[in-house]
């Protein structure tokens, strides 16, 4: 593999219908359910009332760069949003429909059927004034246990390690907490709920939370070694956990997936095609692994992209318009979601839909304000 440089860091067949739709966008944040449009008698282009309840299959997106959550049609964009809480990051779905947001100021807990925020659940830890920007303190990566009773939240300190807390979903109380590495990017949870992993982007490290006990250990994971520190872009940032064997998948740069046994802390690398700068990552119902390439940081870096690795290792690699930050898959396994959201300059305010079966073209749709982390309801 050639060397790199350190530096800093629904279904297929309505993807023909999407090129075609209205993309419905801008409406207004609100704490409470939309109300039915009134569309004016003398304006052809008024948009179609939101519906009353959410349906099945409409992602929640993470609007980095407002202070909303916005729900998307994922054939006709955008329909609604509500306020959260500054720059909202991950996000978390139970399957009680109630969706867990991390921003500056807090958790947020969103009610998707009503489209609500009934809650926001403060930090133990102390990060500074709420701010924005991809450094600002507060909750970064999000997981929800097994059984939905807690969520693990990863909370960036400012120039400090990070901080595991633990939310306990039917009291909305912080019930303890661990210390992890620097700025959690993201956060996951272990099959039996047993262990939650926090992914260090500046520690070059996961560090496994005993969920009964909250003892912490850290595994480093650095295909590309520790060289440049916190200047370096060959860091460690999004995770899964795969079925079958309960290793943690890290991509790097579209060349190397490190494979981490988190009972050992050893780290198998298989190579990767993209050759691009790799960000979010998640797995299809039948173990297929996304992985989204935000575009160039070096100069040898190939641009954005969205690799499908089957589960025996073979790649595709789809190329994107433009820079993307995370990715989500539909119940059934055939569409990806990919947000344009980055947490660098140069992101864009929409999702691009990715056919997995590769028989139809990547659509773009309008949705949010750079939106980061996103969710299917």
């Amino acid at each position: 593999m050639r060397p790199r440089p350190v530096g800093r860091k629904r279904p297929a067949a309505l993807l023909a219908a999407v090129a075609a739709a209205a993309v419905l966008a801008g409406c207004a944040a609100t704490d409470a359910p939309a109300s039915p449009a009134t569309p004016s008698a003398t304006s052809p282009a008024a948009q179609p009332p939101a519906p009353r309840t959410t349906p099945e299959g409409t992602l929640l997106v993470a609007d980095f760069g407002a202070d909303t959550v916005s729900f998307v049609d994922p054939v006709r964009g955008a329909f609604d949003r509500v306020k959260v809480g500054t720059a909202p990051y991950g996000v978390a779905v139970g399957t009680d429909g109630r969706a867990w947001v991390t921003t500056a100021e807090g958790v947020a807990v969103v009610d998707t059927g009503k489209r609500t925020r009934p809650a926001l659940i403060p930090y133990k830890t102390r990060t500074g004034p709420a701010t924005t920007g991809e450094y600002r303190g507060g909750g970064m990566g999000i997981a929800l246990a097994p059984d939905g009773r807690h969520a693990y939240v990863g909370v960036n300190v400012p120039d400090g390690n990070g901080v595991l807390e633990v939310i306990d979903t039917a009291t909305r109380k912080v019930t303890g907490t661990a210390p992890v590495g620097r700025r959690p990017f993201d956060v996951d949870v272990s099959r039996d709920g047993s262990e939650a992993y926090a992914t260090g982007h500046d520690s070059f490290d996961v560090t496994s939370v005993r969920t009964d006990t909250l003892r912490a250990r850290r595994m480093e994971v650095a295909p590309y070694g520790t060289e440049g520190g916190l200047g370096s872009w060959l860091k460690p940032h999004y995770a899964v956990v795969r079925p079958s064997d309960g290793k943690l998948l890290l991509p790097f740069e579209g060349e190397r997936l490190a494979v981490l046994d988190p009972r050992t802390g050893n780290v198998a690398v298989e190579r990767m095609t993209a050759d691009t700068h790799q960000h979010g990552a998640a797995l299809a119902p039948d173990g297929t692994l996304l992985v989204v390439g935000t575009g160039p940081i070096a100069s040898d870096d190939e641009e954005a992209s969205l690799t499908i690795r089957e589960p025996g290792g073979s790649e595709r690699v789809v190329k994107l318009d433009g820079p993307h930050e995370d990715v989500a898959v539909s119940q059934d396994g055939r569409t990806a979601y990919v947000t344009g959201g980055f947490t660098r300059d140069g992101y864009w305010n929409g999702i691009t839909v990715v056919a997995l079966d590769g028989k139809t073209p990547p659509v773009r749709l309008a949705a949010g304000e750079r939106p980061l982390g996103i969710a299917v309801l």
